[in-house]
């Protein structure tokens, strides 16, 4: 369904179930949900120094029973199921009161679990009472649509944003504090807001400028106001009237960021979908004794039958043969090229790598 039929850039006030029940089914991208967490508080917190906590005592935290739960988390994972891509990915938040029995859902309706990422706060709050350890992280799961489709994820982007270091599954970040948190009458506007900080790295990680983002529990608007940002698109999905209002002015008062796509843009890594070099030879796309060129220095190179290849007294893989030769480290498929025998044009390998993953995806 083209994305003229969805309602970009609103929150739609409503039942989230309902609402997304109406969206054109297999439109959405990226789905970023905060789900009430049925923290089942059953009496007020307080302070050593006798001041209250500002707690999650919210009537939208408060559910009759487990089963209740289930019920409500599996109507409308459901859903979302309906409305994300057959590419699409989902990152569901929760903390230990929720989150395993989200992440039993989420398998039980067909999602795939790709990691768990660990939100480790740098500044929680600290248990008063000293009954239990101070609870100071929070978990994600992102799970694809369905096992083993290809879907985004930018890891050379993660990697760029982590010093050149693969990024790991624990982020280690602040809670929404200062000037970040929404406060209405000098009062926190949700007990639960997220940290922009954490929906950037979510955003960075699976989606590209463009792509729609849906958040069914979109609160004060933390995942409309960093779409808006990174130029991605985004439907919100909230019932509270205060959370509405607030999260409207929010983003309305965000002024976007004037830059090009190319400031915006992020590193992609094939979208989930990697195979070896030496399936070309398998699929036919190259044969034994073909050559290859480097593109940069012109040095010619080899197929061998093993799949690796040969330049002079370098042997291996298109990676290590490239890297030697440049002096450098480098990812050979955007650096060797070869011979498209029917136009005689050189071509990256890269394109027999794309070709390879529409043979093997129809």
């Amino acid at each position: 369904m083209a994305k003229i039929d969805l309602p970009l850039n609103q929150i739609i006030p409503g039942d989230c179930v309902e609402i997304l029940n109406s969206l054109p089914k297999k439109s959405i991208d990226v789905i970023f949900a905060d789900p009430p967490y049925n923290l089942q508080l059953s009496q007020e917190l307080w302070r050593p120094n006798m001041t209250k906590v500002d707690a999650v005592d919210d009537a939208w935290d408060k559910f009759g029973s487990f089963g209740d739960y289930d019920i409500f988390t599996r109507n409308w994972l459901s859903a979302c199921r309906q409305v994300l891509k057959d590419d699409g990915t989902i990152w569901v938040i929760g903390a230990y009161h929720n989150i395993y029995r989200l992440g039993t859902i989420l398998q039980d309706l067909g999602y795939w679990i790709l990691n768990d990422v660990v939100w480790i706060k740098s500044n929680p709050m600290p248990n008063f009472h000293g009954t239990r350890f101070t609870n100071a992280h929070e978990t994600l799961i992102w799970a694809q649509k369905i096992k083993g489709h290809r879907y985004t994820f930018n890891h050379h982007t993660m990697k760029a944003l982590n010093d050149d270091l693969q990024m790991r599954s624990d982020w280690v970040l602040p809670i929404c504090s200062g000037r970040e948190r929404i406060k209405l009458k000098g009062q926190k506007a949700h007990s639960t807001q997220k940290p922009e900080s954490l929906l950037y790295l979510v955003l960075q990680a699976s989606t590209n400028p463009g792509d729609v983002v849906l958040d069914p529990f979109f609160g004060t608007g933390t995942t409309g106001a960093v779409a808006k940002q990174l130029k991605r698109s985004w439907i919100g999905i909230e019932q509270n009237k205060d959370y509405i209002r607030a999260a409207r002015k929010r983003i309305d008062d965000l002024a976007p960021l004037l830059l090009d796509d190319v400031v915006l843009s992020t590193t992609p890594r094939n979208k989930g979908f990697k195979i070896p070099f030496g399936k070309l030879l398998l699929l036919g796309l190259l044969q034994p004794g073909d050559q290859l060129y480097l593109a940069r220095k012109g040095n010619a190179a080899t197929v061998l039958a093993d799949g690796h290849i040969l330049s002079g007294e370098s042997r291996g893989s298109i990676h290590a043969v490239a890297s030697s030769l440049l002096g450098a480290r480098c990812n050979g498929w955007t650096n060797w090229e070869y011979v498209n025998k029917e136009s005689g044009e050189r071509e990256s390998i890269d394109a027999l790598r794309k070709k390879a993953e529409r043979m093997a995806t129809r």
